[in-house]
């Protein structure tokens, strides 16, 4: 079945998220150590959880409970009880710059992408986090020029499963849900959020196991469940 519109998600469905959250905290901590903190490992996981436990307490259904800026503040609050502004920059740059470096785009994606730009076909990445983030990711897998359009839950205030990122981006191609797809790896935010709007889904993790469908509901089940990126061609295009 081809679509008129096919929107992805962009962390762990186009690239593997796992590795570049490592290389990102590993430059962290580096960051840490460079600006005068000893910290080991441990102990920075330690603080790297307990503010991202209460950044996402405190802004979930936000775009800031991804922010690892936020993580860092709260981190050195904690450490060390400083609230140094430069500090938390530098470390949060240092974690982005780290997992950029180690961002590779799924094999095939390309291939699907040319297929989806031969058929005519609209491209929308729909994404929960800040914008400057993902327009960061997009210019380093070197897709940007690819996509039709990007939504993020920061510019639509809502993150999904909300309806909103979903019905943004179909209004802006003006495209009814039976006419596109989504194609993520989360079966609540990607698939339930896109199934409850009307569309068919694709569920496909990038750097781990998707849950099957028996241990799903059906409201969180995917329409497809493609083995490799590359067998989207076959769905979508």
């Amino acid at each position: 079945m081809s679509y008129e519109a096919v929107f992805f998600d962009l962390d762990n469905t186009l690239y593997p998220y796992a590795p570049c959250n490592e290389a990102g905290k590993q430059a962290a901590l580096a960051a840490f150590r460079e600006r005068g903190y000893e910290m080991d490992r441990e102990t920075f996981d330690e603080l790297y959880a307990a503010g991202r436990r209460e950044a996402k307490r405190e802004t979930r259904g936000t775009a800031a409970s991804h922010d690892r800026h936020i993580y860092f503040k709260r981190a050195l609050r904690e450490y060390a009880g400083e609230r140094d502004a430069a500090d938390a920059l530098a470390i949060g740059d240092a974690y982005w710059e780290g997992y950029a470096s180690q961002m590779e785009l799924c094999d095939g994606v390309e291939r699907v992408f040319d297929a989806l730009t031969e058929a005519g076909t609209d491209v929308a990445i729909v994404t929960n986090l800040t914008t400057r983030v993902q327009l960061q990711k997009l210019s380093r897998l070197a897709i940007d020029d690819r996509i039709d359009r990007l939504v993020t839950s920061e510019e639509v205030g809502r993150e999904k499963p909300s309806a909103i990122p979903f019905t943004t981006a179909l209004a802006a191609f003006d495209r009814r849900p039976s006419e596109a797809l989504m194609v993520g790896d989360n079966v609540d935010a990607d698939v339930a959020g896109a199934n409850a709007v009307g569309m068919d889904t694709a569920l496909f993790v990038a750097d781990g196991d998707a849950p099957a469908d028996a241990e799903l509901p059906e409201q969180r089940r995917p329409d497809y469940r493609p083995d490799t990126f590359g067998d989207l061609t076959e769905v979508a295009a």
